[in-house]
């Protein structure tokens, strides 16, 4: 098998770009001591390019142009698009990996529709996971976007045969490849609720993916997600993808609704790989 790990991990920019104002220091070093250890997990594996299923929070495209799932295919990638003062990431530019993203691109689109780019400017929901997984950009990356922006948003059923196509795409590949899902659970950015986390939805919701419970997540009713996690409840599309090209159980290292400064549940899990 070339898919080597896969796991998920939040990605709001309060967890960079708001560190310095947790007032539980604690709670947050052992959030960052999660992420060094997925960090070290991945390297461990061998993989020789990183897949992050990330939510398009409008830098690449807009409302006249919304696709459901591009892959980033150039042999490089900006980001972070924000202000890096904001998010305290330095701008850089990030390895592609354009000939391995074609090919996994070319075998996706035999099941599922998919669009490609070949320049890619890399927000928050890249660039966070990055600063922690990847922090010398030494890892070539092939960025995933799937739209839980902008409805009429892909029906989950469709997210896990996304996920199952990018599995069989990487299997076809003599390059290990690693995959990630990053997003939130439960919350509301840009709103009055912002730092709202719902944590009994989100813990019930992680049960559901750690246990591949296919059933249940794909039972998930949008108006049902956003009264209950928020807007940003949407993108447990990219947590579905992940766990369904991993196959097998996953393992919640991680969870905590105690950083509301990050304005998200901060979670940390891996799957393991099942064929």
């Amino acid at each position: 098998m070339s898919l080597v790990y896969a796991g998920i991990l939040s990605h709001a920019p309060g967890i960079t770009g708001r560190a310095h104002l947790v007032d539980n220091e604690a709670v947050r070093d052992a959030f960052y001591a999660s992420l060094e250890k997925q960090s070290l997990e991945i390297d461990a594996t061998g993989a020789e390019a990183l897949i992050v299923i990330a939510a398009e929070h409008f830098a690449n495209f807009f409302m006249d142009n919304m696709p459901a799932y591009c892959m980033g295919i150039g042999d490089k990638h900006k980001g972070p698009i924000e202000d890096s003062e904001w998010l305290k990431i330095a701008k850089t530019e990030i390895p592609g990996a354009p000939d391995l993203a074609t090919r996994l691109v070319n075998s996706v689109m035999q099941t599922v529709d998919v669009a490609y780019s070949e320049e890619w400017q890399c927000d928050h929901g890249i660039m966070v996971p990055l600063s922690f997984l990847t922090p010398d950009y030494d890892l070539p990356v092939i960025p995933v976007n799937i739209n839980c922006q902008g409805p009429p948003l892909t029906p989950l059923s469709r997210v896990w045969q996304f996920g199952e196509a990018l599995r069989k795409a990487c299997d076809e590949q003599a390059e290990k490849i690693a995959i990630v899902g990053t997003g939130g659970i439960s919350h509301w950015p840009a709103t009055p609720d912002s730092g709202k986390i719902n944590e009994a939805w989100d813990r019930s919701f992680l049960d559901k993916l750690m246990q591949q419970d296919k059933d249940k997540l794909l039972s998930y009713v949008d108006e049902e997600v956003y009264a209950q996690a928020g807007q940003g409840g949407f993108e447990i599309r990219t947590l579905i993808a992940a766990a369904a090209a991993a196959k097998g159980k996953g393992d919640l290292q991680f969870y905590t609704a105690e950083l509301p400064i990050f304005a998200v549940g901060c979670t940390v899990a891996r799957f393991d790989i099942s064929a």
